[in-house]
């Protein structure tokens, strides 16, 4: 069957369903055909999902022209999801295409929400194209005789490349590849990203950077014209805006409006915290929208999450209050209009929820910016300019994460065994071990079978045995049920079930802050106010509580994002144009926070850094604005605090948030000493980071993920989860064991490693400081705080205070600031 033919039966089956073919699709359908690899680069809700099902259907048909009367069974295409909630909707685009050109290829469904009984039937009849998970592709790698499986396989598809890239999960995916390629040779690989800067390196990543698959490779970008409208809600009067915010709950009423003209509206929260706020706020003030309004987020439960991404698929809802559990793919056509709360803090996650509204080829997107205080303006300015000139972060790729690697070994060796020289030479094909050394292998297979040097005299590190034909294979049952229960690379804090205590189950909830609760406390959860009964088995047993009783809110770790550095430049960019005539809207509308700013100090250009100093009952405020970030100031500020501290003895509190850093003292600091010592040198930067910051304690803590990761540290069975507090005590007894006797050991050097680059963002960082010392210092003794102080300061606060106590603290600031114009 010709090309052309074959395009005839999909354009048909597209023109019977009131479609018409994109460019980008049939470029992809072309180059798939032609049995090249390659990376699909289109906007969320452009027809991605059938620019690469279709060839892979299309294919089939060229390979069976005798399809309609006979099909040949046998495992067909992999398609990789990150998320499980969207392998139902790509399950139903293949059926679909399957279906209506009557080629009777079967799909099936392969995550960790799959029963065992699907599970046995595809042990014994695999699916032609089957939808999964990293983590559950890596299960199938550590099942008997998986080579068998895999070998008819023509084609894998990664989606939401983007989201993967950058993180240890793609190292997994890197892993599998890896592996498949060499037991399905002819296998097609192909990725699909949305919004992502660096797509050359990310196609290097999915193929390996030395590979033959790279060779043949191409990279297809979809030229759509979405035209996405971003919409600053700025109240008319704006001294009734406020400096700092507190989850933005002030702009209850303008998000109301908008729910009440849109037909269905998505509300993005940047925190599961925040979105609970929100939906008790909106319900509370308009209890019109009882029935009309529902909650989504990470930790509600599944069978609640998918009641209500069904119910706005059907309009029954007309709002939904979520986080980024709905920044992916689920397809909501109807969704008309999404708000962003907050400064969404990088533009790749903007345009991903900007894109969820008008969900369809062709229809423009709606997003209102909702900045919960007056500089978060500047961040909505700079998006708008991001989306108009398609300013897109890069996501870094992890290298020699060993941890992932010895899983990995540990997975070959349960399933069949592997041959550590064949293996090796298709790992180093990978572009996260491209840099591996012999010994780095070396220690990583001495590690599974003996535990490494330090543990060798404990036999449970003894996993993996050398057979007398040089196979490494774990023999031992428990060792594989064990290994097999652990997989994966997402380490998060012990979560706990809540459950009714009559029967029900609610979500989950993280350990840490069930376990500040008595029995008898109430806190709201899931739109509900719950009484806490009693604690059992890593399950939280609740009762409804009364409406009236005082409740705290659910919070959760980790739950603050930091700017991305495109971001970052973005701002202090539209910061600068705050000093010329070519504003936007959103900074002609901040004018008078402007002037106020340049009646203490300046509003700084593009060759300034601005340092403001000025005393108030608390002490000393010394504040520095690299708007970088909250992750680059909370290093920033413990190196300079470090740095001042060596030239005159003096204590320190710090605060930081995405727009500078402050050092709080009782004494004063001499500033002249400070900017004549030029202590904004890069020079010795990673010895300064070291000394000032706790370095040890924090590479212990990224320990802690690492040892899971290994499975030096064991998280439990179902039901009888490990507490993360004795996980963290047995990680950190190995962490010592490793630090006095084997420094060398390459899981304890990734632990500070990762702190370093990760965490600390030590490159940002050293660009951060490179910039600085191009700039000229200007140092501002002010007399009061200053608008841009304000945010900073009370973020301080904050960490002290009750919501009540800081907003009548902040009040009572805010009104002694004013006087003074």
């Amino acid at each position: 069957m010709t090309r052309d033919q074959l395009f005839n039966i999909a354009h048909t089956w597209f023109e019977s369903r009131g479609w018409k073919a994109f460019p980008f699709q049939t470029q992809t359908w072309t180059a798939f055909l032609q049995g090249k690899n390659g990376l699909l680069n289109a906007p969320t809700g452009s027809g991605k999902t059938y620019a690469l099902w279709a060839p892979v259907i299309l294919d089939y048909i060229k390979k069976n022209p005798d399809y309609k009367k006979k099909h040949k069974p046998g495992l067909k295409a992999i398609w990789i999801t990150p998320l499980r909630a969207l392998s139902i909707e790509i399950k139903q685009a293949a059926e679909r295409m399957a279906d209506g050109l009557e080629t009777g290829l079967t799909v099936g469904i392969r995550t960790g929400d799959t029963s065992s009984a699907e599970r046995a039937k595809q042990k014994s009849k695999m699916p032609d194209l089957l939808i999964t998970t990293p983590e559950s592709m890596q299960l199938m790698l550590a099942s008997k005789d998986y080579a068998s499986v895999f070998k008819t396989c023509g084609a894998i598809i990664i989606d939401e490349w983007h989201e993967l890239l950058g993180t240890k999960r793609g190292v997994q995916v890197e892993l599998a590849l890896s592996r498949l390629k060499t037991i399905a040779p002819n296998m097609r690989i192909w990725g699909i990203s949305a919004t992502i800067g660096n797509l050359q390196q990310a196609m290097e990543v999915l193929l390996g950077p030395h590979s033959s698959a790279l060779d043949n490779a191409t990279l297809i970008r979809a030229h759509i014209n979405k035209k996405i409208n971003v919409i600053s809600a700025i109240p008319e009067k704006m001294d009734a805006y406020p400096w700092r915010g507190h989850m933005g709950l002030h702009l209850v009423n303008e998000v109301a409006e908008i729910i009440k003209k849109s037909r269905t509206t998505l509300i993005f929260c940047n925190t599961r915290s925040q979105c609970e706020l929100w939906f008790q706020a909106l319900l509370e003030k308009f209890p019109e929208f009882a029935g009309e309004l529902a909650m989504h987020h990470g930790s509600i439960a599944r069978e609640t999450r998918q009641w209500v991404e069904q119910a706005i698929r059907d309009e029954q809802l007309k709002a939904v209050v979520c986080t980024s559990s709905l920044d992916l793919g689920v397809d909501f056509a109807p969704v008309e209009t999404v708000v962003q709360v907050g400064g969404p803090k990088g533009v790749a996650r903007f345009l991903q929820r900007a894109g969820r509204s008008g969900h369809r080829p062709g229809q423009d997107s709606t997003i209102y910016f909702l900045a919960t205080h007056a500089i978060e303006l500047v961040e909505a300015s700079a998006l708008r300019r991001a989306v108009a000139d398609t300013v897109v972060e890069d996501r870094v790729p992890y290298l020699n994460s060993f941890d992932v690697l010895v899983q990995y070994l540990v997975t070959l060796a349960v399933s069949d065994g592997f041959y550590p020289d064949k293996i090796f030479n298709e790992v180093k094909q990978t572009f996260c071990y491209q840099g591996m050394t012999q010994d780095n292998w070396q220690f990583c297979l001495n590690f599974i079978t003996r535990g490494s040097q330090s543990l060798q005299a404990y036999d449970e590190y003894k996993k993996v045995e050398i057979e007398e034909d040089g196979k490494f294979k774990v023999n031992s049952k428990t060792v594989a049920l064990r290994h097999r229960m652990q997989i994966g690379t997402i380490v998060g804090d012990s979560v706990m079930s809540v459950k009714f205590f009559s029967g029900g189950y609610i979500g989950s909830i993280e350990e840490w802050f069930i376990s500040k609760l008595n029995p008898g406390d109430v806190f709201i959860f899931a739109g509900r106010k719950l009484e806490l009964v009693r604690v059992r088995n890593m399950e939280v047993l609740v009762r409804a509580a009364s409406p009236s009783a005082k409740a705290m809110h659910a919070s959760w770790m980790g739950g603050r994002l930091t700017l991305s550095s495109q971001m970052s430049e973005l701002i202090r960019e539209e910061l600068y144009a705050a000093n010329t005539t070519t504003m936007s809207r959103e900074l002609k509308a901040l004018a008078p926070m402007f002037s106020r700013q340049r009646k203490e100090s300046i509003v700084p250009t593009d060759g300034q850094f601005l340092i403001e100093t000025f005393k108030t009952r608390e002490g000393f405020h010394t504040i520095f604005y690299p708007f970088e970030g909250r992750y680059v100031h909370e290093a920033l500020a413990s190196v300079m605090a470090y740095r001042i501290s060596l030239l005159s003895p003096i204590t320190f509190s710090l605060a930081y948030n995405d727009y500078g850093f402050e050092l709080l003292s009782d004494q004063e600091i001499d500033m002249q000493m400070v900017l004549d010592n030029n202590l904004f040198t890069p020079t010795h930067l990673h010895a300064d980071l070291q000394q000032s910051l706790n370095a040890t304690e924090m590479a212990r803590r990224k320990f802690r993920d690492i040892a899971v990761i290994a499975g030096l540290v064991f998280t439990g069975y179902p039901g009888k989860v490990v507490k993360t507090k004795h996980l963290q005590s047995s990680s950190q007894l190995i962490f010592e064991v490793f630090r006095d006797y084997e420094p060398q050991n390459l899981l304890f050097q990734q632990a500070y490693r990762e702190t370093f680059e990760h965490q600390l963002e030590e490159g940002r960082l050293l660009l951060a400081l490179e910039r600085i010392q191009r700039q000229e210092i200007v140092w501002k003794q002010c007399e009061k705080p200053t608008p841009f102080s304000f945010p900073i300061i009370t973020d301080r606060l904050r960490e002290k205070l009750s919501s009540e106590t800081l907003a009548e603290r902040i009040k009572k600031m805010t009104a002694s600031y004013m006087k003074g114009f």
